[in-house]
C-alpha cells in the first residue's frame, strides 16, 4: 500500500496521533452530552390532575382538613389497572361513598371522569422543573415531548449539511471533520498506524501536495523525527503514490459516488445499516424512564459501558471480523429491546440489565460500522461518502423519538420498531465484503474491479523478489 509507506516514514503512532485523538475526545466529551440532554430536562415525573378540594388552600373552611391527603385523594382521582392514580383523568364529583371502610358498592354505577381540565400537580422531589412541568406536556400533549426531540436531531442533520459544504470549502475546518471521522482506521491495519494522516491521504489523491507534504512534516516533526520530515518532498510523494495520483485527477461528485453499479449497492447497504442501527440507540437513549425512575444511575451505568466496549470492540474485530462483529452487535440490540416487552414494570433490575446490553451492542455497531465504513468506499470518495452515511445516522436520530408517538394504539410497538430494525440491520451488514487484513481501495476502479486483492497479491510478488535479492 503506497501511502503506508509515507505513513511509516512520519511515524505510524506517535505523540502526533495521541495528541490529535487526546483533543477530539475532548471535543466529543463536551458536544456528545447534548444528544442526551432531554432525558433531564424533559423529564415526565409523576403527576395527577388537579383538584379543587385537594389542592385548593382555600378548601380548609369547609372542613376537609380533618380529611388526610391520601383520602381525599381516593375520593377525587380514579385508580388505573395497576392500583395507582390516574395520570389524565380525575371524577367529575368527589365519590364520597369510598370512605366507607368495606368499599363495595355493587349496585353502583362507575363514576363520571374527566380529563384534567383545571391542570396537573408534579412531584418535584426529583425534578424540580422541566419542560414538561413548564408547558403540561403530558397526557394528550405528551407526544410534543417527541416532536421536540426529533426537531433537535432535525437541527442536527441540517447543521451537518450546512458546515459540511462549508468545511469542504474551507481547508481549515475540513481538516479537523475528516481527523476525527477516520481517527481508528488505520489502527487497525495489523497494527500499521493510526488514520489521523487520512487528511493527507485525500490532499493526495486530490493532487493538493503542497498541503499534503506540509501534514506529513508536521507529524513526522512532532513524532520526533525531523530528519524524515526534511527528506519528505513533492517528488517522493509522486513517486510513491504515482498510480494513486494517475487515477485521481479528475473532481468528484455525490453522482460519481452512486453512479459505479457495485459502489452503488455497498453505500445503499452501508447507509441501511447506519440508518436502522441509530433508530434503537436514540430509542434506548432518549427513553431511559421506561427503565426505571431513577435515570441518573442509569445514565452512569449506560457511559461507563458505553465507554469500555468502544475500548474492547476495537481488539475484538481484528480477530472475528467486521461483519461478524457488526452482525452479532446487531442481534444483541434487537433482541433484549424484544424480550423487554415482555417483562413486567416490577422486573425492574433484569430490565435494565437487558437495556444496558442493549446500549453496549450499539456502541460495538457504530465502532465497528465506521471502520467497515471507512474500508469499503475508495479514498478519492470517502469524505463524500462519509457526509451521505452521517446523513442516513441523522435520519434515523430524527425518526427514533417519533416513533414514540405509536405508543397512542400500542405501548409496545415503538420498542418493537426498534428491536426488528436491529436485526435488519445484522443481517444486511452480511451482505457486504469483508475488509479485515485488506489495503484501502483508493479509486473508484479498485472497488468496481476487485483490485484490492490484485494489488495485495502484486505487492506479496515485490515483497518476494526482494527477499530472493
Amino acid at each position: 500500500m503506497a501511502f503506508q509507506d509515507l505513513l511509516d516514514q512520519v511515524g505510524s503512532l506517535g505523540r502526533f496521533q495521541i495528541l490529535q485523538t487526546a483533543f477530539f475526545c475532548i471535543c466529543i466529551l463536551i458536544a456528545y452530552p447534548h444528544m442526551l440532554l432531554e432525558n433531564f430536562t424533559a423529564a415526565v415525573p409523576g403527576h395527577r390532575c388537579w383538584v379543587h378540594i385537594l389542592d385548593n388552600d382555600t378548601v380548609s373552611a369547609n372542613g376537609t382538613e380533618i380529611l388526610s391527603q391520601e383520602t381525599l385523594l381516593r375520593i377525587s382521582i380514579p385508580l388505573d389497572s395497576n392500583l395507582r392514580p390516574e395520570k389524565c383523568r380525575r371524577f367529575i364529583h368527589p365519590q364520597w361513598q369510598f370512605l366507607d371502610l368495606n368499599g363495595t358498592f355493587p349496585n353502583m354505577s362507575e363514576p363520571d371522569t374527566e380529563p384534567c381540565v383545571d391542570g396537573w400537580v408534579y412531584d418535584r422531589s426529583s425534578f424540580s422543573s422541566t419542560i414538561v412541568t413548564e408547558w403540561d406536556l403530558v397526557c394528550e400533549s405528551q407526544s410534543l415531548i417527541s416532536v421536540a426531540q426529533s426537531l433537535f436531531m432535525v437541527a442536527q442533520l441540517l447543521g451537518g449539511l450546512i458546515f459540511g459544504h462549508i468545511s469542504d470549502s474551507y481547508r481549515a475546518p475540513w481538516k479537523l471533520q475528516s481527523v476525527l471521522e477516520n481517527v481508528f482506521l488505520c489502527a487497525l491495519k495489523e497494527g500499521k498506524g493510526w488514520s489521523v494522516l487520512e487528511s493527507a491521504q485525500w490532499l493526495i489523491i486530490t493532487n493538493q501536495l503542497d498541503e499534503a507534504l506540509k501534514e506529513l512534516r508536521r507529524a513526522a516533526h512532532i513524532n520526533g523525527k525531523k530528519d524524515t520530515g526534511e527528506t519528505l518532498t513533492i517528488e517522493f510523494v509522486k513517486s510513491t503514490m504515482k498510480q494513486e495520483l494517475d487515477e485521481g485527477q479528475t473532481n468528484v461528485s455525490l453522482f460519481d459516488l452512486l453512479r459505479p453499479p457495485k459502489l452503488r449497492v455497498r453505500i445503499f447497504y452501508l447507509s441501511f445499516v447506519r440508518f436502522a442501527a441509530t433508530i434503537p440507540f436514540l430509542g434506548l437513549m432518549l427513553n431511559l424512564q421506561h427503565f426505571g425512575s431513577n435515570i441518573f444511575l442509569f445514565q452512569i451505568i449506560f457511559g461507563a459501558v458505553t465507554f469500555i466496549v468502544r475500548c474492547a470492540v476495537l481488539l475484538t474485530m481484528n480477530h472475528v471480523g467486521r461483519r461478524i462483529s457488526q452482525m452479532v452487535s446487531s442481534f444483541l440490540v434487537g433482541i433484549p429491546i424484544l424480550v423487554n416487552i415482555f417483562l413486567s414494570q416490577e422486573m425492574q433490575t433484569l430490565r435494565v440489565a437487558l437495556a444496558t446490553l442493549g446500549i453496549g451492542a450499539t456502541t460495538a455497531i457504530f465502532t465497528t460500522h465506521t471502520v467497515h465504513h471507512n474500508e469499503l468506499v475508495p479514498t478519492v470518495l470517502r469524505s463524500i461518502a462519509i457526509g451521505l452515511n452521517a446523513m442516513f445516522s441523522r435520519l434515523g436520530a430524527t425518526l427514533a423519538p417519533l416513533l414514540m408517538i405509536l405508543t397512542v394504539y400500542s405501548p409496545d410497538l415503538p420498542w418493537i420498531i426498534y428491536g426488528v430494525s436491529s436485526i435488519l440491520a445484522g443481517l444486511v451488514v452480511l451482505l457486504l465484503p469483508e475488509t479485515r487484513n485488506q489495503p484501502l481501495p483508493n479509486t473508484i476502479q479498485d472497488v468496481e474491479n476487485n483490485r484490492r486483492d490484485s494489488r495485495k497479491t502484486k505487492q506479496e510478488d515485490i515483497s518476494m523478489k526482494v527477499t530472493q535479492f
